[in-house]
């Protein structure tokens, strides 16, 4: 499914999603990644919510955002509870849904010029 229109000028947007695989403007990912509207992370390593660690979210955080987008997959799982506690102690929102809701968001939230990271496993 198309994800966006392209209105947001210069900025890295998750153009489509489906199961197993992203497009961010021309290039396909089949891997998870860290995206921010400047930036793309095309290897993170965790690629299902149980693989995932407070230590991963480094790459995550070095974006500096205010809120972070995480989409754990096909379907919304949450992670353990100390990486919620984390962000939460820095000031950091966070949100968990499943892939394709995380992608919308995102795309929505850089329209409205938030600093957003999306941290996305497929």
């Amino acid at each position: 499914m198309k994800m966006t229109d392209d209105r947001t000028a210069g900025a890295l947007l998750v153009r489509s999603y489906s199961p197993g695989e992203l497009r961010i403007g021309e290039e396909v990912l089949r891997r998870s990644c860290v995206l921010r509207a400047d930036q793309l992370v095309s290897d993170w390593r965790p690629q299902v919510i149980e693989e995932l660690t407070l230590a991963d979210f480094d790459a995550v955080l070095a974006l500096e955002p205010e809120i972070v987008v995480l989409g754990t997959g096909e379907r919304q799982q949450f992670p353990p509870t100390e990486l919620m506690a984390t962000m939460l102690s820095r000031g950091i929102g966070l949100e968990i849904m499943a892939t394709d809701a995380a992608c919308r968001t995102y795309n929505v939230l850089v329209s409205e010029d938030r600093r957003v990271v999306a941290a996305l496993m497929l």
